[in-house]
């Protein structure tokens, strides 16, 4: 199994960063020499080794991936780190939203902790909700629906929530092509592309999100690194006030938290 392994990263050494931890991914999913040498074909391609396998962890849970999903990354791993400080009896019977849901993982990662909560998830993405749903399938506590924020009542017949998060598009659209291969090519463009200025989706979440909000009800956004004063400032405009900042793993501001003014 080590000759495998190590053979296998050889083949990548040109083609990823991390060989060793690919090859091993690889052999923990299957020794089959056909599909290991189509996993190898496919990762010096460019693609990332979830897409390849299928499935990624995130908090404390492995989920499955797709073309239509976002990759699940550490940093959005702040926004549940930001909750439980905020929340920290998991016994509360919170009412989550998550809004942009791809495969779930805020939400889930959320039910995973708080054991008498429950949740909606949203995506305009009928085949991400499919891969959400999977996900999902022992969380009787969560739904997932079709609902695009960009209609103006999206919101209409969800009820009202103690919590909502989202990890939106915030990527400027002219700096899409200058993103790694593996986000680029890989992820779906609906989670990446933030418009002209990367900020189209916070300006429809505040102007849109207030009647699904309780009296002491939070908002927390995940943004990109140095969004925090335009993101602020968006917020504020639609009525809003900065609660807290949350930085992630590598220092960088990540996670915004609001409550209606």
């Amino acid at each position: 199994m080590d000759n495998l392994i190590y053979n296998i990263a050889q083949q990548l050494k040109e083609a990823s960063d991390t060989p060793l931890l690919d090859a091993r991914y690889f052999v923990a999913e299957t020794t089959d020499e056909k599909i290991l040498n189509s996993f190898i074909s496919r990762r010096k391609k460019g693609e990332p080794v979830s897409k390849i396998i299928g499935h990624k962890g995130f908090w404390s849970l492995e989920l499955k991936v797709s073309a239509d999903t976002l990759d699940p990354r550490p940093d959005t791993e702040t926004i549940i780190d930001a909750v439980l400080k905020l929340f920290p009896d998991k016994s509360t019977p919170l009412h989550f939203l998550d809004l942009g849901t791809g495969s779930g993982c805020l939400l889930l990662a959320l039910l995973s902790e708080y054991v008498h909560a429950q949740g909606i998830g949203i995506d305009a993405s009928d085949k991400a909700l499919i891969i959400a749903r999977e996900n999902g399938k022992t969380f009787k506590q969560a739904a997932f629906l079709n609902r695009n924020w960009m209609d103006l009542n999206w919101g209409r017949d969800l009820g009202a929530f103690d919590v909502i998060v989202s990890n939106p598009p915030y990527i400027p659209t002219k700096d899409i092509q200058n993103l790694d291969k593996e986000v680029r090519c890989y992820d779906p463009l609906i989670a990446l592309d933030g418009g002209d200025d990367g900020l189209d989706a916070y300006r429809c979440i505040f102007n849109t999100v207030v009647p699904l909000l309780k009296k002491e009800s939070f908002l927390f956004l995940e943004i990109g690194k140095d969004q925090e004063k335009d993101v602020l400032s968006e917020g504020i405009s639609a009525g809003f006030k900065l609660v807290d900042m949350k930085r992630d793993l590598k220092n960088i501001i990540r996670c915004l938290i609001f409550q209606k003014s």
